[in-house]
Formats: C-alpha cells, structure tokens, sequence
C-alpha cells in the first residue's frame, strides 16, 4: 500500500518541478543552475551509427560510427530540444575509462547500460543528453583508427554535424532506416581525457558549427609533439603502437593498409612529415569557434606541458572564450584530483556555454593553481596581467659545471658529456656539484617570491663532438617541499576504498566512484619545466641532418608551460644536459658538448618581468658549490655513483 501512496506523491512533485522548470525565463528570471528534475532509470538509451563519409577500412562501403545516448525522457515527450555533452573515445571497449576502467556494457538489445564516468549520471537529470562516440576503428564502429588524423577527428565531427541535420545515422550497423536527432537543440560540449580530449581539440579546430564548448583534460595538441620534442624522440614505439592498441579486431584485419601508411608517414628520425601536420591542430586554431576550458597536470610526463600551453597560446590570438585548471598531479582527470570543485565547476560551465545561464562562471577567475598538494590559487587571466619574459644569462663559477644565473652576459664555456643513464632528477640532486654529464646555473637563495607563468625558451650554442646529440634543459627549484609524488603509482593520488555519489544510478550503472586522496612526497628540489631537441634540428625544425664535429651549432628549445611560486629562500636553476633518461631516447652516438656561455640564455616568463627577477635576486648570495669530486670523477663513498 505505501508504494501505491508514495508513486502520486511523487509524481506530483515531479510535475511540480518540470512546470517550474519549464517555465519561460520571464515568468520566473533567468535560471542560474540546472537541476536534476528528470528521471535518470527512465531516461532513453538507444544507440545510432552515423555515417562519416568515409570509408577507412576499404571495404567499400562508408564508414559509420556507433553512437550511444541517453537522454532525459521527460523532454523528449514534452516537445523540448536538450544540448549534449559528448565524449569520443578510443577507449570503450579495450581499455576502460577513469580511475576505475570502466567500460561501456550493454542489453540484448544492444542499448548501453553502462555509460563510463559520471557525465550521464548526473547531466541527463539535469536536462542534457549525453552521447558516448566509439571512434572510428573501435567497439562497434566502422573504419581504422589513425591515430588524431583525418579518421578520428572527421568520425567524431560527423556525429557533431548529425546533432545538428548536416549528416545522415541508421538506427544499425548496416540497415537502412535513418535515425533522426530532432531531440535535440544541436548545442554540444565536448570532454575527455587524454586520446578523448585530444578529440575534442581537432573537432574544434575545423570550426565545425553547433559545437559550443570542449573540455580538453590532459589531451594533445599536436601530435608531433607527442612523439618528439624537435626531432628527439620521445617514445621508443610510434603511432602504429597505440592504433594496433585500440583497434577493434574487426578492424585489424581490415587496417594494414592504414598502419603501414602510419609507420611509412612517421619515420622514428624525428622529421615532421605531412603525416604529422595533418594532426597539428595548433595551427588550425584560428577556426575554433567553441570555448574552451584547459584542464592539465603541469607534472604530466605522458602529455606533457608543451601541448596545452601552445594550445593555449594560439587559441588566446583568436579571442577564444578559455578557462584553465592547472594542478600539480600528472596525467590525472580533475575528477580523481579535486572531485567536488571539479563537478560544481564543469556543471556551471556546461550550463552558461550550453544553456545559456548567466551563472557568473565566465565572469569567474580564469585560472585555478594547485600550489602545493589540495591548495588551490587564482588569477583573473592566465598568464597574470604584467607577466613578462626575462632573459637569463648562465656564467661559469668557481668549479666546472657549476655556475651563476642572472641578468648579466658573460663569457666562458661549459663541457658536458651525454650519459644516457642520467635523468633531470639526478642533474637536480646534483646540482651543486661539479660532474662531466651537466652543466647546472642557479640564483642564490631569492630574497623573495618569484612566479613564472607561461613557457619558457632555451637558447644553447654548443659544439659537438659527434655527428649526433640531444639536448636538455630544465628549470628547478631549489628548496625543500612537499610535493604530490606524480613520479609513483597514481601519478599524484590514491585511491580509497569508500565512494561518494554523483548523479543518479540503476542497477547497471552506479553513479559512485572510489574516493582518492593526494599522494605526496617531501622532495628538495622541484623541476619546473622540460624542453629537448635533437642539435641537428637547430637550422631546420622539421628536419634533422648530421652535425659536424667540432662545428657550433645554435638551437632554441622549447619548454613546457608552467606555472610555479619559488618561495624566497629557495634558488632557481637552469640545467642543461644530454639525454634525460626515461623521456627522451639518446641519440646514436654519446657526445661531447662544450657550451658557449655567451651565446647561451633563457627566456622566462616572470610575474612582474625582468623587474621581479632582479628585485627577488638582489642581495642574494650565490651559493658555495658542495665540496666533491671534479668534473665527474666518482668515489667509492659517492652516494650519486652509477653502477
């Protein structure tokens, strides 16, 4: 008898809040928050495949990509047209999505169950429609995956333009009769992380109309940049890798022809090809129509720094609407780093980009800073207003490899040997200390604060002795502190064993997810920002050729963006070495490199400019080097020996 009671009850409450709901903006203001007024358990779950116009596969026929939806079922029987936050993935079926790997699962019918990620659970009560793309090549879909090329971005822009009448979906696989999307508005957010996020950049940069908004979260901007860092390699395994990985095996026996045209387009020399200006979507950016909200680890050593920052950088040019969260994990979705900011805040943006809310999101601080593990810091624009590049210039001290940074120009050299057994952490950890395999410049201890925000460049004029050699340079503070350990298991977090809720679940799709917590380490050196490059890039980026032994050769790197307070009492250093091991593979010969100081400098983006700089390195002391051995000769007792 209580249910019976209870189900007009409710029914009468539920009525109550749609009218309301539903009700004109005149009628009762302008609406400031969305609110979860729709039945998530009775919400529509369908799945359609979108043709792409292409056919990747070579079978003959167009490719189509499956599309699965749920959608708020209220709406749809009321007439009313509802955007979508939509995520295209590679990942569905081969590997899982978020913290816990979750994939898609569905009925006999073939209708999703389980959706991954929290996005449905909570904006489908909310009055959005959410709709999970399995890319080209992957799950149910048709065509090759190829990895951030024409393939991917064009399957998941097809399903852009279905939203929105310009292209044609089947409610199969292969039949004939046509899905309609008049349910909705065509008003569509995109999110993802990683490959998904990646997505969600190249489908902005065509332009394509009705895309109002992405969420990039630790995603590439080119994928060049991916693989190489002007001509270094990066990774040992190219793109045909990552393709063979997610494939679905319906398309690997479809694709050969696709991933021999990756390993053909993608030589391991590190040249830029058309291969990969197809997939550099920095230089589309102009055409980005959509707003845009950057979220990135600024210790992320999968999708490193560079690919937000010059992102970010090109997007800023064209007057895109953007927004940024910065945080000190690796490759972490906010979700699992600052989980109940991260919804309250991507609810409100969804809201004014696809609703049209006048929240006060946009009227919000641009950036969010994690400064130290859960403390988070804002500025009003990203970089700050009065942020302006200081050039550095490195000068020899009293032992070999062991110098000054400041703002003077000064002669000398500097003679470093490439030791491919070496990393950052090393150079950094020794920095004091006179050793063959780095040349190290700091500060003394800053009499005050100083903040970089943005990339930095490093110009090295270095003679080799070899017909090959990489290049490193690194920025660190200097100074103790307690870090999240983005180097361990976790990249940052842990996971916990209790859950917290977000939106609405059924029996085959749980709203709640395991908690996590910062992982943390106490560390006496931070490295800020990363740049490499192979030498023999230094006349033509795109291509490298031998160098000449005994010739000097001038390159810029580039570093990664960051944004980073070194406190007062601590110092700043530049590094500059060979390969960085674990990041970049080592080039084929082991080089001898001698530096000239004065043709060699930094260019870093202070708050306050070169004034900061100088005002937080005046009346500072230059530290005495550590007594030790010379110019890397080890000891027994050497506690930095390697094997």
């Amino acid at each position: 008898m209580r249910p019976t009671i209870w189900r007009p009850l409710a029914t009468a409450a539920v009525t109550l809040l749609l009218a309301a709901f539903l009700t004109p903006a005149a009628a009762h203001g302008t609406p400031r928050e969305s609110r979860p007024v729709y039945s998530y358990a009775d919400a529509i779950r369908e799945a359609v495949w979108v043709d792409t116009g292409l056919d990747g596969d070579g079978d003959g026929r167009r490719d189509r990509v499956a599309v699965d939806i749920v959608r708020p079922r209220e709406p749809a029987a009321q007439g009313r047209k509802v955007p979508v936050i939509m995520d295209a993935s590679p990942y569905y079926s081969c590997c899982g999505r978020g913290n816990e790997s979750q994939r898609k699962t569905y009925d006999a019918a073939g209708n999703v169950v389980q959706m991954p990620l929290f996005y449905d659970n909570y904006f489908v009560p909310r009055g959005y429609a959410f709709v999970g793309v399995d890319l080209a090549g992957t799950n149910r879909s048709d065509g090759c995956v190829d990895v951030g090329g024409r393939s991917d971005i064009l399957s998941a822009k097809a399903v852009v333009d279905w939203l929105n009448g310009r292209a044609r979906a089947y409610t199969t696989r292969t039949g004939t009769t046509a899905a309609k999307a008049g349910w909705t508005n065509g008003r569509t957010g995109m999110i993802g992380k990683s490959w998904d996020g990646t997505i969600a950049n190249g489908v902005a940069a065509t332009g394509v109309k009705g895309l109002r908004t992405i969420v990039p979260i630790a995603a590439i901007s080119s994928w060049y940049d991916y693989y190489f860092s002007q001509g270094a390699p990066l990774y040992d395994s190219g793109p045909d890798w990552l393709s063979d990985y997610v494939d679905s095996p319906a398309a690997r026996a479809k694709c050969a022809a696709v991933q021999r045209r990756i390993v053909d387009g993608a030589p391991r020399t590190g040249d830029r090809t058309s291969l990969w200006t197809e997939r550099d979507y920095v230089k589309d950016a102009r055409k980005v129509r959509a707003s845009v909200f950057v979220v990135h680890g600024m210790q992320d050593l999968n999708v490193r720094t560079k690919h937000f920052g010059q992102w970010w950088d090109a997007l800023a040019k064209n007057g895109v609407e953007r927004k940024i969260w910065l945080s000190q994990t690796g490759h972490v979705d906010p979700f699992d780093f600052r989980r109940a900011a991260w919804v309250d805040t991507l609810h409100r943006w969804f809201d004014h980009e696809l609703l049209g809310y006048d929240n006060g999101v946009d009227r919000e601080p641009m950036a969010d800073v994690e400064r130290h593990p859960d403390q988070w810091a804002t500025s009003k624009v990203w970089p700050p207003r009065g942020t302006a590049g200081a050039t550095l210039r490195p000068a020899t001290g009293p032992r070999a490899g062991v110098g000054t940074l400041g703002l003077r120009k000064s002669n000398g050299t500097e003679t470093l040997t490439d030791d491919p057994r070496l990393s950052e952490t090393d150079w950094a950890a020794r920095i004091d200390t006179p050793t063959s395999d780095k040349a190290g410049f700091t500060t003394g201890p800053l009499t005050r604060d100083l903040r970089l925000s943005g990339s930095s460049k490093v110009t090295v004029t270095a003679t080799p002795t070899t017909a090959t050699a990489h290049l490193s340079a690194v920025l660190v503070d200097l100074g103790p502190d307690t870090v999240r350990d983005y180097a361990a298991s976790g990249e940052g977090i842990t996971t916990l064993t209790d859950r917290t809720c977000w939106g609405a679940s059924t029996p085959g799709d749980s709203a709640c997810y395991r908690e996590t917590k910062p992982r943390t380490t106490d560390v006496e050196q931070t490295v800020l920002s990363r740049g490499w490059a192979d030498l023999g890039t230094s006349a033509n980026p795109g291509k490298g050729v031998p160098l000449t032994p005994g010739r000097a050769y001038t390159i810029t790197l580039d570093l990664a963006a960051t944004d980073h307070v070194v406190p007062a009492g601590h110092r700043l250093a530049l590094i500059v070495a060979g390969t960085d091991r674990d990041l970049i593979d080592p080039p084929a010969d082991t080089p001898t490199l001698t530096l000239d100081l004065s043709r060699t400098s930094a260019r870093v983006p202070f708050v306050g400019g070169t004034a900061a700089f100088a005002a937080a390195t005046a009346g500072a002391t230059p530290v005495t080097p550590d007594s030790g051995p010379l110019d890397g000769v080890t000891t027994p007792q050497d506690p930095y020996r390697i094997p």
